[in-house]
């Protein structure tokens, strides 16, 4: 269980939980934020992903773009760095569809929105909860598995998080990607970035990007890596050595009972009767 001290590390916005890292008054002050033609947005749920898709984004854009920390990630002095950046803006972000600064939506701004499984998400969710100061303690497993269900982790609930995103999956302007299709062909995946971003890249380039985007080179690089506590694109650390754990499809298995399994499934079906991201999911390779 929590102890008091670690309540503290955790606060409620819009009922969705942000660790402190979040200022209130910065998440209050978003809806101000304004936002250029140009931006960027790399949307995910925590641990799904996100910074292998920057890792790619970054490689893609060269030097024409810069990567910013999350844009719910500090105090209220977050926004005035942002409007100081000049050049184009790639803003990653775990915010809810419902939380995202209007402006973005007015200036019809490409967003790239990768999606895991629930199930891996939930046990790499876990891993990074009992590894991160930042977060409070969980006890056990099948503790955390209830959390994360309920929607009582950061940034909210899974299923919520998604759907509020699914309403945008007719915009021209949204990119939705599957985790699972980057471990299957990630040159087909590279191809369909470069394609919705407008950058002109050839194979060699695109087989460069993939090389250097692998996991096993992108974990060495970022543990080398690791003393520039503002180089991140997480808003729940800045030790980058907590961010790639295993990155599997399907090491789910390994933790999950089959009762737990069946309680999952439940709650999946009756979150997601009528998302067609749904069914495009992967559990297992």
């Amino acid at each position: 269980m929590s102890s008091l001290s670690e309540d503290n590390l955790i606060h409620t916005f819009n009922g969705i939980a942000f660790t402190k890292r979040s200022s209130p008054e910065l998440l209050n002050s978003l809806v101000t934020f304004d936002a250029r033609e140009d931006d960027v947005l790399l949307v995910s749920y925590p641990k799904s992903g996100t910074h292998w898709l920057a890792e790619i984004i970054t490689h893609l854009c060269a030097s024409k773009a810069a990567l910013t920390s999350p844009i719910e990630f500090g105090d209220l002095s977050k926004l005035n760095q942002l409007n100081r950046l000049s050049g184009k803006r790639i803003i990653p972000t775990h915010l809810d569809g419902n939380m995202l600064p209007p402006a973005f939506k007015r200036k019809q701004c490409k967003a790239i929105y990768i999606i895991r499984n629930p199930k891996d998400t939930a046990v790499s969710m876990y891993h990074y909860y009992r590894e991160n100061p930042n977060l409070p303690t969980v006890d056990s497993w099948p503790r955390f598995l209830e959390m994360f269900l309920k929607g009582d982790v950061v940034c909210g609930s899974w299923f919520d998080h998604v759907l509020s995103w699914e309403e945008h999956t007719s915009d021209k302007n949204t990119l939705f990607l599957f985790y699972e299709d980057m471990k299957k062909d990630l040159s087909r995946v590279v191809k369909k970035i470069s394609t919705f971003l407008g950058v002109s890249v050839n194979e060699s380039i695109i087989h460069e990007i993939c090389k250097k985007s692998s996991f096993s080179e992108m974990k060495s690089t970022m543990e080398k890596e690791n003393h520039d506590p503002s180089h991140t694109v997480c808003a729940l650390t800045s030790n980058r050595k907590l961010i790639l754990r295993k990155g599997a499809v399907g090491d789910w298995k390994n933790y999950f009972t089959p009762k737990q399994n069946r309680m999952f499934e439940e709650t999946f079906n009756k979150k997601m009767k009528f998302s067609e991201v749904a069914k495009h999911l992967v559990y297992e390779f």
